[in-house]
């Protein structure tokens, strides 16, 4: 397939982009394999236009047209929320625009997306892509254990096609069971390592479910493997996040089953696409909006994760006892469930490259189809088939916790939306693809600039840094009452309100913070702290 096929008008002069929060611009709009761009019109002969607009087409979610006689709008509304207008003079030029804007945003062959094509100066292709390798996070592991070994038992992707070529198992369960014990589970995803607990030495793993069927089908091999995790006399827990009509009573004795049913399909997508058409509707009353806030869910769905990933930290953390956690097909709500909890129980990951490498290793390793996942966002009118947001449902949660512990997590709010922006479109291959396997045959690694090779330039970096982060060595315990659950409003109301304010008083406190650096080794947090009235930050730094 060629681009040059899909593209039915190239150029269109004197069109106006109208954008909420912002003047309306007139220029040149242009259309490319991969972009769309609008070019200002000059202000003289000698003066060149200045870009406007530089879209990746990827990002478009939903096409709409409106003919008026002989001239059209169409409204772009995209994948990272932002809804844009462009006014086009013929009716012609408005049909051609629109059809190749909605041919090119529907291309679905990964190796035709813009990553495969974008190669910036500044970067190596190599670079970023070995920046977490699982052999060192086993090392971190093996230095404190020997109870755990890494397999290559999946090395060529037969024994699991979504789990990655190593995994952390139990040194006493060999190869040859694991294989057993994969055919007892959904997908092939037996149990494996998620998190070791250094404090106590307890675990958390994570698998599919087991294949049990109507008549309760055993396993020796799985049942061997969960065994030898569980010293003589211990007990542990499976939190089960399928629905009660999926979850059926297992045969682990030593293992009590705690039931926290997590939505992760179709109810998932309905409620943030509920929830952005209520933030869109500036003409509701205050009684409308919290009715209509309400009846979207969403909040329900970021308290009902986050209760859950504190009731496995819990487990570990205050119970000492280890914890398998599996959903259904074990990509979706068992991945928000670990990462959520290591984020909550270990500094490490509240850190800018720990919480990359939590990423790596508990999503994008870990086998979270973000192809599937994220092909449509909130406003797309094609049918729903796999779409769910379930990995801007983590982040929705890592933002609570940045907001009831401002000093702990060594990022901010912008990395949280860089990454919801790059999940759904982006100019790297972090984020393409279904899995390990699906990444191989398509050659990303080979063929795409890494995003952590981007974010941890030294002039990026600094950018996504929480000025006021100060280490917090022991476990953040969220709050999770209903109260202190509250909207992402830097999110969901990023395009329909300005931040200029937000942003001017995070820029102060960047230069009261580097201005006001002492000698001695106390940090902006701890400083802050003491200094600010406000009771949240003293409450955070006593715990």
């Amino acid at each position: 397939m060629e681009f040059a096929e899909l593209i039915k008008t190239a150029t269109v002069e004197s069109v106006l982009l109208s954008c909420a929060g912002l003047p309306a611009v007139k220029g040149t709009l242009c259309i490319t394999s991969h972009h769309l761009l609008l070019s200002s019109c000059p202000g003289g002969d000698s003066q060149p236009g200045t870009v406007e607009l530089w879209l990746l087409i990827r990002n478009v979610d939903a096409v709409e047209k409106r003919l008026a006689g002989s001239s059209g709008t169409i409204t772009l509304r995209c994948k990272d929320l932002k809804v844009l207008q462009l006014e086009i003079p013929g009716m012609e030029e408005c049909l051609n625009i629109a059809s190749s804007i909605e041919a090119l945003s529907s291309v679905d062959s990964v190796m035709m997306m813009y990553p495969f094509f974008y190669r910036p100066q500044s970067l190596k292709l190599e670079e970023g892509w070995n920046l977490f390798p699982l052999e060192q996070y086993f090392q971190q592991i093996a230095s404190q254990t020997s109870q755990w070994r890494l397999s290559n038992v999946n090395r060529d992707f037969t024994t699991c096609p979504t789990y990655p070529p190593a995994v952390i198992v139990p040194a006493a369960v060999d190869d040859d069971a694991l294989r057993k014990a994969a055919r007892f589970r959904q997908g092939g995803r037996f149990p494996v390592l998620s998190y070791y607990h250094p404090k106590n030495g307890t675990v958390m793993l994570r698998s599919s479910q087991p294949l049990t069927g109507p008549n309760r089908k055993r396993c020796r091999e799985d049942e061997m493997l969960l065994g030898t995790v569980l010293d003589e006399g211990e007990r542990g827990f499976i939190i089960d996040t399928r629905s009660a009509q999926a979850a059926k009573q297992s045969s682990y004795p030593r293992w009590r089953r705690l039931h926290r049913p997590l939505e992760r399909g179709r109810p998932l997508q309905e409620s943030f696409i509920k929830l952005v058409e209520a933030c869109n509707d500036t003409s509701i009353n205050m009684d409308r909006w919290l009715s209509r806030l309400e009846s979207c869910r969403w909040l329900s769905h970021v308290k009902a994760a986050l209760s859950t990933a504190c009731l496995a930290a819990q487990c570990m953390d205050r119970e000492e006892a280890s914890v398998l956690v599996h959903g259904a097909e074990g990509t979706d709500t068992t991945l928000l469930v670990t990462a959520l909890a290591q984020v909550i129980l270990d500094p490490s990951c509240r850190t800018l490259v720990g919480f990359q490498g939590l990423l790596e290793r508990e999503w994008i390793e870990a086998g979270h189809p973000f192809h599937l996942r994220c092909a449509r966002s909130a406003y797309s009118h094609a049918r729903l088939k796999q779409e769910a947001p379930l990995f801007l449902l983590f982040l929705d949660c890592v933002w609570q916790l940045s907001r009831q512990f401002p000093f702990s997590l060594e990022f901010g709010e912008h990395l949280l939306l860089t990454l919801f922006d790059n999940a759904y479109a982006s100019d790297y291959g972090t984020f393409l693809c279904n899995n390990e396997k699906e990444r191989c045959l398509c050659k990303v690694k080979e063929s795409t600039h890494s995003l952590w090779a981007w974010l941890n330039q030294p002039g990026e970096k600094k950018k996504y840094l929480n000025p006021l982060y100060s280490h917090n060595a022991l476990v953040i315990w969220p709050s999770v009452e209903p109260q202190s659950i509250q909207l992402w409003q830097g999110l969901f109301f990023r395009w329909i309100r300005s931040s200029q304010y937000l942003d001017e008083a995070w820029a102060e406190i960047e230069r009261l913070v580097e201005g006001n650096k002492p000698p001695v080794k106390e940090s902006a947090g701890n400083r802050l702290s003491r200094s600010l009235s406000d009771p949240a930050a003293r409450t955070e730094n006593e715990r």
